[in-house]
């Protein structure tokens, strides 16, 4: 009887979840999708951090010939105001990206960046291991988070914008 219970609420939620995503694919654990709600392709990851409580970091990114959009999801932070622009330098593990770029508060976890489509830009992030925002005036909320394969998850990602339906 559980199993079948088990199989009906997986189910349920596969079909509740399926007219949302027009396509999806994985590359390591990152994420690939097109959902018909967006206009543009995610590459998404998550994962949690055992030796900083456990908690959740996950990062989207999205792009267009026009821009590059990066948000940053941290279950450590407890940011006050929604709409707060917040200047952080954005670095990967070997090269600095963008000194003072303006990232703003979306809620209590989560900021995003919006920057001009740069292709320098993609080839550092696509080249790194590890993302960080060092805040202006809060080291304490400053963050890195981990991105193996973001390669292989930006090309897969280029590979949906161009095939995008």
């Amino acid at each position: 009887m559980k199993r079948v219970l088990f199989a009906a609420v997986l189910a349920a939620g596969a079909l509740a979840a399926g007219p949302a995503l027009a396509q999806q694919s994985r590359v390591g654990d990152w994420t690939i999708e097109k959902r018909t709600q967006d206009t543009h392709c995610n590459a998404s990851r998550g994962y949690k951090d055992k030796d900083d409580e456990n908690r959740d970091y996950v990062i989207v990114i999205t792009y267009s010939e026009k821009a590059i959009v990066i948000v940053m999801i941290y279950g450590g932070w407890e940011w006050d105001k929604v709409g707060e622009v917040l200047r952080a330098d954005v670095g990967t593990d070997d090269a600095d990206i963008m000194k003072k770029a303006k990232w703003e508060v979306m809620d209590k976890t989560t900021v995003r960046g919006i920057f001009e489509y740069d292709q320098s830009m993609m080839d550092r992030l696509s080249k790194a291991r590890r993302l960080s925002l060092d805040f202006e005036e809060d080291d304490e909320d400053s963050i890195e988070m981990q991105i193996p394969r973001a390669g292989e998850a930006l090309a897969a990602l280029k590979f949906c914008e161009e095939n995008r339906k």
